[in-house]
Order: structure tokens, then C-alpha cells, then sequence
């Protein structure tokens, strides 16, 4: 077996959305994407006051990838236009398949906006193949119960909402993703198949990695090998996945990620005009 090192460190950029404190570890400078991964946003940690107005992602459309969101403190309302509809609150994970497109929103229940509290949450985009863009759309509401805790090592919890080890989620390309937390003064062997690429993010505290400390808000790339040692002094929550690298070009635009600008503009259009609705 082979461990795999350390490659370089990419902090999270700040980038608030209205009141919506919000960082973004990737796509940013000298790391376009971990393929499949394309995006990851960490919105929060923050406190909401009572009657606000809560979380500003109202209706919007994708097509051509996946949204993962993980909730770790508060709640989401999550609607769509393919009739999936639920509110997933801490521990849960809303997994999202756009495919040919939809609209969908994600929301402060109205409960939370009365009330206000804690939000902490990620979202992440996960491309998808060509021959992939244009499936079904879907939707998994995976509330916390859903979602096993899997013993990686004493004090080391990991939580696979796709993948195997009973994860609610069965990836349409086969990505396993979900969050590690570890106590302080603790280590593990994570699993990292040769040839997939690893997402490594740490949401909460540092992590140690070959020896070299992944700071908190920080994203690792990772060379390749068969497994990743980690080990934490304080304890942290690490978002952690891995899959096989599509390696097709990827051409973004918004909401929207295709091959080519072409498959763009024919995407605007079909929002334009109610193809995607």
C-alpha cells in the first residue's frame, strides 16, 4: 500500500453572499477543479437572528452535474421542479441530480427564520460525464439517521452519505463522499483507490497529512497512492471524497456546466423559453 502526500494547500476565499458569510476553497487560484469536483462552497458558521430572512438561494436552474449539500448546523428547505421536496436539518445531506435541468430553491425553513439559530453548511458540485449531462433529474433528502457512523479507527467517525458501507446515496459515477470527524490526539488510514482523485477539506480545526498540517478552512490536493494517514492534535471535521477523474473539458457558465459553449447556449435558451423549468 501505498501512501499518498501531500501537493499543496488552497485556502478558502472569502466570498459573502448578502449577510451569508461564504467560502470557497475551489475553484480558486492554481486549483480549477479536483475532477469530478468542481465547487465547493462552506457557508457559515453564523448565528441568524430571530425573524430574518433567512438563507438567499430562491429559485435558480442547473443542468449538467450534481449538488451535495451537507448541513451541519440549522436546517434546509430544499424544492424543485421535479416534485423533490424535503427539510433535512443538522447531520443530513441533500443530493441533488440536475442532469437535463431544473429549478430548484434552498431555504431557511420558515420555522428558523421565525426563531433564527446556528447555519453551517457545503455545497458541492459533482460533474457529470457527457453521457450523463442530459439524464433524469432526482433528488435524496438523507436525514442524520440516515447516514451511518462508521468507526475508521478509535475516536475516528466516518459518515458516507454515497459509496458503500450502507450510504443512502449510490452515485450515478460511482463517487463515495462524506465527512470524517476526529477526536483530538487521534489518526486513521483513509482509503483512496490508485487512480481516483481525493476531495480533502477541512471544514473544522487542522489536520496533519504526510506529517504536513492542513489548517482549517483549507483544502489538500492530494498526489496519488492507495491511502491517505491523517492525524488531528485538537480534533476537526473533514470533508472527504474520492472518485474516478472524468477528464472531459468542462465549460461553466452560472448554473450550468457542459462541454462545450455550444451545449451553453443551448442551455440559457432552453431556460429562456421553459424547457428547463
Amino acid at each position: 500500500m501505498t501512501a499518498r502526500r501531500l501537493l499543496s494547500l488552497h485556502t478558502a476565499m472569502q466570498d459573502d453572499i448578502g449577510d451569508l458569510v461564504t467560502r470557497c476553497p475551489v475553484p480558486g487560484p492554481g486549483l480549477p477543479q479536483v475532477d469530478p469536483f468542481l465547487f465547493l462552497n462552506h457557508h457559515g458558521p453564523q448565528t441568524y437572528p430571530p425573524n430574518s430572512n433567512g438563507l438567499p438561494f430562491g429559485p435558480h436552474p442547473h443542468r449538467g452535474f450534481e449538488t451535495v449539500t451537507f448541513i451541519i448546523t440549522g436546517s434546509l428547505a430544499h424544492s424543485d421542479s421535479a416534485t423533490g421536496e424535503s427539510i433535512v436539518e443538522a447531520g443530513g445531506t441533500q443530493w441533488m441530480t440536475a442532469g437535463r435541468g431544473l429549478v430548484h430553491a434552498e431555504l431557511s425553513p420558515e420555522s428558523f427564520k421565525k426563531s433564527g439559530g446556528p447555519v453551517e453548511f457545503l455545497q458541492l458540485w459533482v460533474n457529470l460525464p457527457a453521457r450523463l449531462k442530459m439524464t433524469e433529474p432526482g433528488y435524496i433528502g438523507a436525514d442524520a439517521a440516515d447516514i451511518p457512523d462508521i468507526a475508521m479507527a478509535p475516536g475516528v467517525t466516518w459518515r458516507p452519505v454515497s459509496g458503500p458501507d450502507g450510504a443512502p446515496v449510490q452515485s450515478l459515477t460511482g463517487v463515495v463522499v462524506g465527512t470524517v470527524e476526529m477526536e483530538p490526539g487521534t489518526r486513521a488510514t483513509f482509503p483512496a483507490p490508485a487512480g481516483r482523485n481525493v476531495l480533502f477539506y477541512t471544514v473544522r480545526g487542522a489536520a496533519t497529512v504526510g506529517g504536513e498540517v492542513v489548517p482549517e478552512y483549507t483544502l489538500a490536493r492530494i498526489s496519488d497512492g492507495d491511502t491517505v494517514e491523517v492525524e488531528s492534535a485538537d480534533g476537526c471535521l473533514i470533508l472527504y471524497g474520492h472518485a474516478d477523474p472524468i477528464g472531459e473539458p468542462v465549460v461553466a457558465h452560472g448554473p450550468f456546466v457542459m462541454n462545450t459553449r455550444e451545449e451553453i447556449s443551448q442551455a440559457i435558451r432552453d431556460y429562456q423559453t421553459g424547457v428547463i423549468r
